[in-house]
Parts: structure tokens; sequence; C-alpha cells
């Protein structure tokens, strides 16, 4: 008799990974351990993916797959280059404090695996900022901002959300404060960021 992949199955054994890959990386992490964690044997784990990979790229996705459309919807909706700073800032930051191993998740994966991105891209839903581009040109035109080459632009409101996140450990060391309090520094910067790369900008 054939048999039937399950739903409720299936999601145990992504939040198990998720958890074994965050804590290990990709080359740490086992699938015995992973089965384990999901309460599953390993011969049910191979059965839904059948290899580490395979299975590390469906966590991925499935995760991405929240944040890319949210992040995709304000580059390309029709609101000022200021609102779009704020949404893309608060939404990215509120996103990644309920899912805070994604940063250095993806950033291990293009370390180890560089064309690992080409899979990625082929999602719809991947962040296309054609718009965004277009909208800095145009800013910069009619002298509403200084000029700045959008893509320099794109970088820094990245890195100034993304950095607190892959170097947490380093910045709580530096800032001595706990759990606690880097999490009301992180929700703190929600504002911070974008005020700190608005004004820069405006003229």
């Amino acid at each position: 008799m054939a048999k039937h992949k399950d739903n409720k199955t299936e999601e145990q054994i992504l939040e198990a990974a998720q958890k074994i890959f965050q804590s290990k990386g990709m080359d740490g992490a086992r699938m015995q351990e992973i089965a384990d964690k999901a309460s599953i044997n390993k011969a049910m784990l191979h059965y839904y993916y059948r290899s580490k990979q395979l299975l590390f790229e469906a966590v991925f996705k499935k995760a991405f797959s929240l944040l890319a459309p949210q992040l995709n919807a304000i580059l390309n909706d029709d609101s000022s280059l200021e609102d779009k700073i704020k949404k893309f800032t608060h939404n990215y930051i509120s996103f990644i404090i309920k899912h805070p191993y994604l940063p250095n998740f993806i950033i291990q994966e293009l370390n180890r695996n560089p064309k690992f991105i080409e899979k990625i891209k082929k999602n719809v839903a991947f962040p296309n900022i054609d718009k965004f581009k277009l909208q800095v040109k145009n800013e910069v035109k009619t002298g509403n901002i200084v000029p700045i080459n959008a893509e320099q632009l794109f970088i820094n409101i990245l890195s100034l959300n993304i950095f607190p996140f892959v170097a947490s450990p380093l910045i709580k060391a530096f800032t001595n404060v706990d759990d606690k309090a880097y999490k009301m520094l992180l929700e703190a910067r929600k504002k911070e960021v974008s005020d700190f790369i608005i004004n820069a900008i405006k003229k």
C-alpha cells in the first residue's frame, strides 16, 4: 500500500530541523538528531526528505516565503520613499525578532554554497528593487534627497537592519546587556534605523 505524506508530520520535521540547523548549522546537523527531535524514525525522515540539503532548503524556503512577500510589497507599493524606509525597517526587525536564526542561516549557507541564492531567486516572491531604484533616482533628480546611489542606499538599509542580529553576541558583550535588554534595543531600532537613514538622505 502506497504511503502518503502527512502535513502534520511534515510540519514537525520542519520545526525540528529549524531548531537543529539554528543551533548546529548545516554541516553540524545530523539527520538522526533531527528525526529524534521530530519524534519519528530516520527512515520516516528520509521518506519526507531524501537528503539533509533538501531538508535545509525546505526549512529556509518556509521562513523566507513568510518574509519575502512582505518586503517585496513594501518595495513596490506607491508610498513615499520615507514611508517605505520606515515600513521596511519595522517589518524586517519585527519578523527577525520572531525568527532570529534566519540571517545567520542565510549567511552560513551562502558561505558554504554561493550558488544557493540562485535557487532562492527563482522564488516568485523574491524582492525586486527596480521600483525602489527608480523612486530614489526621481527623489534625487527633484532635489528632495541628497545625491545617493539607490543600490548603496538599499545596502545601508539592509546592513543596519541585519547586523544587530548576526552579531548579537558581540554587541551584547560590547554593550554589556542581557537578552531582555537587548530585545528592547532591537525594538527601539525600528525607529532608530529609519530615522537615521531618513535624516542622512534629507536635503
